[in-house]
């Protein structure tokens, strides 16, 4: 397993109103993040909260290029983010669980934070198709470039972690310096990741390893 720090491009935040941060996701021009009450939309340019929804947004968020998606407790929403309205909603995988959210290749892929999971899920009805197995707490999921990434955070130790989707083998990891959490996980479909901070209130960009 190839193993390296991470090298953190840029820190946004604390944020004024905000108390800490759960999932993350990237529509393309801005940032969302969870933080219990609300999902926020970062301009990651000025560093800024430019727009927020008020809605349930307990864990991880996600984005389809249409709908924003929001684990809310045991629920997963689907949210028209110009208009903020739930236009649906499905059972979360983990009933209450699930900490990390991506979208890709038509599926829903959702963590479960202590089973230590990863499930694909059919976005219409939460309908479970895969299961992927981990050895440490999911607090995160993005697919880059055909690669399945997750955060985890376990006994002080937190960082990126490069799954093999077939097997769940470790192929890679990116531990973050000590007393920084990852709760929350994006690529932005290039060179980095968004990662949510938990208590911290901050969002954090970390370069994709090369």
């Amino acid at each position: 397993m190839k193993q390296s720090d991470a090298e953190i491009i840029r820190e946004y935040g604390p944020f004024d109103g905000i108390d800490s941060v759960h999932g993350v996701t990237f529509d393309g021009a801005h940032v969302w993040f969870a933080s219990g009450p609300k999902l926020n939309a970062l301009d990651s340019d000025s560093g800024s909260v430019v727009a927020s929804i008020d809605v349930a947004a307990h864990a991880g968020s996600a984005f389809d290029g249409e709908h924003l998606f929001q684990i809310a407790e045991d629920r997963i929403l689907k949210i028209d983010p110009k208009t903020g309205a739930v236009v649906g909603s499905i059972p979360a995988p983990g009933g209450g669980e699930d900490s990390g959210l991506a979208w890709s290749d038509g599926s829903l892929w959702v963590g479960q934070y202590v089973g230590r999971k990863i499930y694909e899920i059919d976005p219409a009805d939460g309908r479970i198709l895969r299961t992927i197995e981990s050895d440490r707490f999911v607090t995160g999921v993005t697919w880059v470039d055909g690669e399945l990434w997750h955060g985890f955070w376990e006994n002080e130790e937190s960082g990126l972690r490069r799954l093999d989707p077939a097997s769940g083998q470790v192929l890679e990891a990116v531990i973050m310096p000590s007393g920084v959490g990852v709760s929350g996980l994006e690529s932005d479909g290039g060179d980095q990741f968004y990662c949510g901070g938990g208590a911290s209130g901050m969002v954090r960009a970390v370069r994709k390893p090369r």
